[in-house]
């Protein structure tokens, strides 16, 4: 088997071995990096040759084209296994990332090193985190096209082949509401259980949450499929910072600050009151945020008389219809309680720069180590299985109470 060290020695660390599983383990946020196949073939023979497509630079990169668009390697996208030090942390070409960033097999054996069952993956650039690229396209007819394409290949060359291994989470094409509640039932029907979707959509062009006509009949068929609407920080960009400042930088540190707002916008819209039983998920925003929400939220009904009038307190429906998850929240894992222990899962965030490939299992040992073995079984493992409808080995770890 081929190692990334045969193709450039140069970038990558020393191949890992396999981890000592002591948890069992479902991520609820890692990426593939779709490979240059990835729409050969899967769009109508009318728009196939304008399908997003590799081209090579002047200086060597491989970068996706769509409808005159470049979409670079930006933002520590795949960078798991490579040496910090090497020439440049982001990769260039395919040859640059380790295989398991867009070959399923490949992924499989990472999985493994890792000590994770089960996960979610959400798109990379050329898609965007909610498919957004496509539902903005300038060719309406093309950009649905390469939303269906990248469903149709996610579902068969990642979902189908390791059905165990791979939970199904898709993109839909939220430009046109009608166009959108078809995919969202297309990709339930063939197991799909979950759909990625903007944190703000007024940010990205589309209608705001308030705008009912739009997203009423959305939010009701994923309720109607139980397919989880999956928020992951950044889906809409990261906005609002002053001129000058280190954009980058600044969104990696308040992704939490991001992650509150989106959870606060999502509750207000009055769609989990309308439909208790939506199921939202927020990804890469961590959970030290959550504590203090829920303490301001019982403010606002106790003692401030801003309170919103709704029959359930909206702490209780945050907790009822909000899952969150953390790559470890040293500080704040003892909030969980306050949380809800049944309200958090966890992630790697392969293969990003805040991913924890290939010692998820030491990172969990190291700061949830003093949890008990119940609610250990829950974070790591039981609530994605539940929340996203995804089964779990005959035995899960830790045993034991």
């Amino acid at each position: 088997m081929a190692t990334p060290h045969d193709r450039a020695p140069e970038l990558f660390l020393p191949e890992p071995l396999p981890r000592e599983v002591k948890y069992t383990v479902i991520s609820v946020d890692d990426h593939v990096v779709e490979p240059p196949e990835t729409f050969a073939g899967r769009l109508p023979a009318t728009l196939q040759d304008r399908a997003p497509h590799i081209v090579e630079t002047e200086q060597g990169h491989q970068v996706w084209e769509f409808e005159g668009q470049r979409f670079f390697m930006v933002g520590a996208n795949a960078v798991a296994g490579r040496r910090p030090d090497a020439e440049t942390r982001e990769p260039f070409r395919f040859e640059h990332m380790r295989p398991s960033c867009h070959d399923v097999e490949a992924r499989m054996r990472d999985m493994d090193i890792n000590g994770v069952w089960a996960a979610v993956n959400f798109p990379s650039q050329v898609t965007g985190f909610s498919g957004r690229v496509f539902y903005q396209a300038q060719d309406q007819e093309l950009g649905l096209a390469c939303t269906r394409a990248w469903n149709d290949w996610f579902h068969d060359e990642w979902y189908a082949k390791h059905p165990d291994r791979i939970i199904p989470v898709g993109i839909t094409h939220l430009s046109d509401p009608a166009v959108a509640v078809e995919e969202i039932r297309r990709n339930a029907a063939r197991g799909f259980t979950g759909v990625s979707f903007p944190e703000r959509p007024h940010d990205v062009g589309l209608p705001s949450l308030w705008e009912r006509d739009h997203w009423d009949p959305i939010i009701a068929a994923c309720v109607e499929t139980e397919t989880v609407i999956s928020l992951h920080v950044g889906s809409s960009g990261m906005s609002g910072f002053p001129p000058g400042a280190p954009g980058f930088e600044m969104g990696a540190v308040m992704f939490g600050q991001q992650s509150l707002r989106t959870a606060v916008e999502w509750l207000l819209s009055g769609y989990p009151v309308k439909h208790p039983d939506v199921k939202i998920a927020l990804s890469e925003g961590g959970i030290g945020w959550v504590a203090m929400l829920l303490d301001r939220l019982d403010n606002l009904v106790d003692r401030s008389g801003y309170g919103v009038n709704w029959d359930d307190r909206p702490g209780d429906v945050l907790k009822r219809n909000f899952w969150f998850c953390t790559l470890d929240d040293p500080s704040t894992i003892d909030t969980r309680h306050r949380i809800g222990v049944e309200n958090i899962m966890v992630e790697c965030d392969f293969p990003h720069g805040d991913g924890t490939w290939p010692d998820t299992q030491l990172v969990i040992e190291k700061y949830w180590g003093h949890i008990p073995n119940r609610e250990l079984r829950m974070m790591c493992s039981e609530n994605a299985a539940k929340l996203y409808r995804h089964p779990l080995p005959e035995v899960v770890l830790p045993v034991g109470d």
